[in-house]
């Protein structure tokens, strides 16, 4: 489905950020994929994003520090946190930045009822349909 909800998705590994885009896209997402903060900062097109899938162990600037550079440039989306690397440290600062933690692997149902809940408004019954 062209034209769906922006979803960006910060993910190194380029297979993993393949199938994610995949998954989003069979949903009627409209994925965009970037293999570094960086380059999602250097793209300068957030406004249309209104998820971002966010891993945090990247290459140069981590998943949490993009984040936090996107809040204090104006706002971030909601963002679902990803990670092979799972500690308490890491829960504590995703639930601090309102942000969903998902640790891999997780499955394709799993991140699009995730992305499903943070998108809902407040109030929506989300239901896997």
């Amino acid at each position: 489905m062209e034209g769906g909800i922006c979803v960006a998705v910060v993910e190194d590994d380029a297979s993993l950020s393949q199938a994610l885009q995949r998954i989003l896209r069979i949903k009627g997402y409209a994925p965009k994929v970037f293999s570094s903060a960086e380059a999602l900062i250097r793209d300068g097109n957030h406004a249309a994003i209104r998820c971002l899938v966010l891993d945090i162990q990247l290459p140069g600037m981590s998943g949490f520090e993009l984040h936090e550079h996107l809040v204090r440039a104006g706002g971030a989306p909601p963002v679902v946190f990803i990670t092979a690397y799972d500690d308490d440290d890491a829960r504590v600062h995703a639930k601090a930045a309102h942000g969903a933690y998902l640790v891999k692997p997780f499955t394709g149902r799993t991140l699009l009822d995730t992305v499903g809940r943070i998108l809902a408004p407040p109030n929506a019954v989300v239901g896997s349909g």
